[in-house]
């Protein structure tokens, strides 16, 4: 059977709006102008994982909240993770049976090849807070890397090797930097588009990794 693109629409905000988006932010506090606070205002269904800032690297508190909020969520759970969020979902994935996990947005992770500007904590601090090394196992739920070009933290080789491991399709952002304030966005347009395009799986259409 053949849908028209009217069809396929329909069916895909129906998914959307029968998903729970989980934000999961990156090491740091909250920031009113980032576009996941911003996307958290837009959607219907949104719950986000507390942002714990970057005086507590653990991430092994960062994937237990990501678990309790998940856990609290009744019914199929889209995750769109930014920065050290995008990690944290993925150590989380190793870790926990992800079974109501429809998808998950990926947003610039970092690869911590390279130590990170000052204001983040060092490679050996966050590789004694068990960051590293991380897991390269196929996710078991569809996912997206949405990478960019001029990441200062993620190398986009390195970062298309885990996307690989990860069974991720990829999304080429071109040059966006971090996809954050400091980068000049506070929207991301983009994210309800990609968000879609994981809800399509639970309205019965598969995304093909790249």
């Amino acid at each position: 059977m053949t849908l028209n693109a009217m069809t396929l629409n329909a069916m895909t905000l129906n998914a959307m709006t029968e998903a729970t988006v989980v934000l999961v932010p990156g090491l740091r506090g909250h920031v009113e102008d980032h576009w996941q606070t911003r996307l958290a205002a837009t959607l219907p269904n949104v719950r986000t994982v507390p942002p714990l800032g970057r005086s507590d690297p653990s991430v092994a508190a960062r994937v237990t909240q990501l678990d309790r909020v998940v856990k609290d969520v009744a019914g199929p759970v889209v995750l769109v993770a930014h920065s050290a969020g995008a990690l944290v979902a993925v150590h989380w994935a190793a870790q926990h049976s992800p079974t109501r996990v429809v998808g998950a947005l990926l947003a610039t992770p970092p690869v911590f090849a390279d130590e990170l500007p000052p204001e983040y904590p060092s490679i050996d601090r966050l590789r004694g807070q068990g960051w590293m090394p991380i897991p390269r196992s196929p996710l078991p739920f569809p996912s997206i890397v949405a990478a960019s070009t001029d990441d200062p933290l993620g190398n986009p080789v390195r970062l298309r090797s885990l996307a690989t491991s990860w069974g991720s399709c990829w999304h080429d952002l071109g040059a966006v930097g971090h996809l954050n304030p400091a980068s000049g966005f506070g929207d991301w347009p983009g994210a309800v588009e990609l968000i879609g395009q994981l809800c399509g799986n639970l309205a019965g259409f598969d995304l093909v990794p790249a």
